[in-house]
């Protein structure tokens, strides 16, 4: 049975533990990094690895994903032959998740220009298209106090909306470049690049599109309301197309722990508002 989403979070309501600091120490996770002990965090409970030894769980973590990614370059993980993960971490309620030189992803592409050859290549690259989930934390004194997991087609518009905005400015750039006898750099997946800016001929200019998405946690507000006096609250938005995908045996697991809530809700669609689509609303509190 493949590793999800579903399975993700009953191992986090079986394991009824969100402080970090207490984690990593006692299941030795060599890091000190709150986002980063979110992250390892977060692949524990996809891995259900979190009682682990750290050997153990890195050894776990290598079977499970095919891809485990870098601070740079989305996504975070990914399952073998499964979803992708790309993990945030939010100082507060009212933070923006900043995405950096990568647009927001309904989809993980094969053919985006952003990822790395290792992430092309993973799974010696026999695949096209992943489905991707937005895991964003917001953690408080070492403590995860809101979690939440998105299905990228719950929370981000087709890939062709944001490339469009990025091909007019680029090519307004280009235009730019070429009117004031400027050397560009030709083909990059940047905005622009300006080369030999200095009479030495040795600085350039990067021009790059900075994204920025505002946070799930605000966003779907009209679908729950966190209660501040909760230790943890954990939210998990799935299309119910591809929850019903999941094996009957992880969406019965759910019900098997009393923490766990699952109910059938409509959001806005991404690509438009006006249309309602049909998703699955999943609630871990303590």
């Amino acid at each position: 049975m493949c590793p999800n989403v579903l399975s993700a979070i009953k191992s986090i309501a079986d394991f009824k533990i969100n402080d970090l600091k207490g984690y990593s120490s006692t299941y030795l996770i060599r890091i000190n990094a709150v986002g980063e002990q979110l992250e390892f965090y977060v692949k524990d409970a996809i891995c259900n690895s979190f009682k682990l030894t750290h050997e153990e769980k890195e050894r776990r973590h290598r079977e499970i994903f095919s891809l485990l990614g870098n601070q740079n370059n989305p996504p975070d993980a990914i399952i073998r032959g499964g979803d992708a993960f790309e993990i945030k971490k939010i100082q507060s309620l009212k933070s923006s998740i900043a995405l950096n030189s990568s647009t927001p992803k309904d989809m993980l592409h094969r053919d985006d220009g952003r990822i790395t050859e290792a992430c092309r290549n993973c799974e010696a690259g026999n695949w096209e298209e992943k489905d991707i989930f937005y895991v964003v934390g917001s953690v408080q004194k070492s403590k995860i106090k809101y979690l939440f997991f998105v299905h990228g087609l719950c929370y981000s518009a087709k890939r062709e909306v944001y490339q469009r905005i990025s091909r007019k400015l680029k090519q307004g750039i280009d235009g730019s470049i070429k009117a004031e006898g400027i050397e560009g750099s030709g083909e990059t997946v940047e905005l622009g690049r300006i080369n030999r800016v200095d009479p030495l001929g040795i600085t350039k200019l990067r021009i790059r599109g900075m994204w920025m998405i505002e946070n799930p946690i605000r966003v779907f507000s009209y679908l729950h309301k966190f209660n501040p006096k909760n230790n943890f609250s954990l939210i998990a938005l799935v299309t119910k197309k591809k929850f019903d995908s999941y094996s009957r045996e992880d969406i019965d697991a759910l019900s098997q722990n009393e923490l766990i809530n699952t109910k059938d809700v409509k959001i806005k669609n991404p690509n438009n508002p006006a249309e309602l689509i049909d998703a699955k609303l999943i609630t871990v509190t303590w």
